[in-house]
């Protein structure tokens, strides 16, 4: 059987609004654990900021990070999937356009989550060493 992206996905995405600094928005990243936050204005989805972002375009440029907003240097309108889309799908878009993570959001324009390639490396081999660093809690 043919799995889902909400099977498969990491829930609850962390948000922060368009005009929130780039200092606060690395701040969020280090205390979620995680390399990416999903960018929106007034709840809708408007970018995401991945932590390579904030190196190449912020810190490699010498940007305030605590006067530049995360709308400066993200990287905008994300491709998405919906979370009744297939696995296939997912890996079919995230392949076609060399992507590593994808906002999952509803019909409705909610976000849901996020599909990763660990994600789906999790699904695909659970016991390969992508997956089991995928799986491993991250480092604070």
């Amino acid at each position: 059987m043919t799995r889902q992206v909400h099977e498969v996905m990491t829930g609850n995405p962390v948000t922060v609004e368009k005009l929130t600094s780039l200092a606060e928005a690395a701040r969020v990243m280090r205390d979620a654990g995680i390399g990416d936050v999903l960018v929106v204005d007034e709840g809708r989805l408007r970018g995401i900021l991945t932590d390579r972002d904030l190196v190449i375009r912020a810190v490699a440029e010498n940007r305030d990070l605590a006067d530049t907003t995360v709308q400066a240097v993200c990287s905008t309108d994300p491709f998405t999937v919906k979370p009744d889309d297939h696995v296939e799908q997912a890996i079919d878009l995230m392949r076609r356009h060399a992507l590593r993570r994808l906002p999952v959001q509803t019909e409705a324009g909610e976000l849901v989550g996020v599909v990763t390639l660990g994600d789906l490396e999790v699904e695909r081999d659970p016991g390969s060493p992508l997956a089991a660093i995928s799986a491993a809690e991250p480092d604070k």
